[in-house]
């Protein structure tokens, strides 16, 4: 058997009041996020790639499904045993606006699971495919006709564990006081930051046809906006930051 991976420590050194332990928290960070950026070593060298993805189950707990081809270069890394990566899932939920471009910052969630990415078995490949397909596009799979074998045998998933993660959040407003020497002239706050979806773009023939959006289109851009919505909402109500560090 081979040796476990030594995994790097998952405590967040700055601003320690910002990490999250919550399980909920990070199910919910990789809830809403589409694009996992999965750091390798390759050739003696690191390496970060975009990976679409989904959070899912495939009996043995939850873990972080990637998605892409059998042709893949990390699928072909990861071999009979596995491949050690990181992946992480940022939202930038807002730009912050001190009186001091030091003291501006952000309010973020980001989340980082590590571990050793395995190969989804071939008999749950369609499975993992049907669980990243209900992650992006939730409700589209009623809609459109089932994959083919061929489909399937062209595409590969590997599953990652969420047994080792860390979560950092900050989700506060602008840190201010009466005496803090600052120009109080000066607009200090939050420019909120959300992804929205815009106007839903027909392919030729369904703008031919004049076919409408099926429901899980509008059903995603309405899901979209309420998120933000909400996140902005509750910005008007954010507590300031802890303390007045910079970031």
């Amino acid at each position: 058997m081979p040796t476990p991976d030594a995994l790097p420590s998952l405590t967040v050194r700055r601003i320690r009041e910002r990490q999250q332990t919550d399980p909920q928290v990070l199910r919910q960070v990789l809830a809403e996020g589409v694009v996992a950026h999965v750091g390798m070593v390759r050739d003696g060298f690191p390496v970060v790639l975009p990976f679409l993805y989904g959070v899912g189950d495939l009996g043995t707990g939850p873990v972080l499904l990637l998605h892409g081809s059998t042709g893949g270069g990390l699928f072909l890394d990861a071999g009979a045993d596995g491949v050690p990566v990181s992946a992480t899932v940022t939202h930038l939920d807002g730009i912050v606006f001190a009186r001091s471009t030091f003291d501006s910052s952000a309010n973020y969630r980001s989340a980082m699971v590590v571990g050793r990415a395995t190969v989804v078995p071939v008999e749950q490949r369609a499975e993992a495919l049907r669980q990243v397909a209900d992650h992006l596009m939730p409700g589209r799979r009623s809609e459109v006709r089932e994959m083919t074998d061929k489909e399937v045998r062209a595409t590969q998933v590997l599953q990652l564990p969420l047994d080792a993660a860390s979560v950092k959040v900050r989700a506060a407003g602008v840190g201010e006081a009466s005496d803090d020497g600052e120009d109080h002239a000066v607009w200090a706050g939050v420019l909120p930051l959300a992804v929205r979806a815009g106007d839903p773009v027909p392919g030729t023939l369904s703008a031919g046809a004049g076919t409408r959006p099926d429901p899980s289109v509008v059903a995603l851009a309405s899901r979209l906006t309420a998120l933000a919505t909400d996140r902005e909402a509750r910005l008007t109500t954010a507590p300031p930051p802890t303390r007045a560090a910079h970031g």
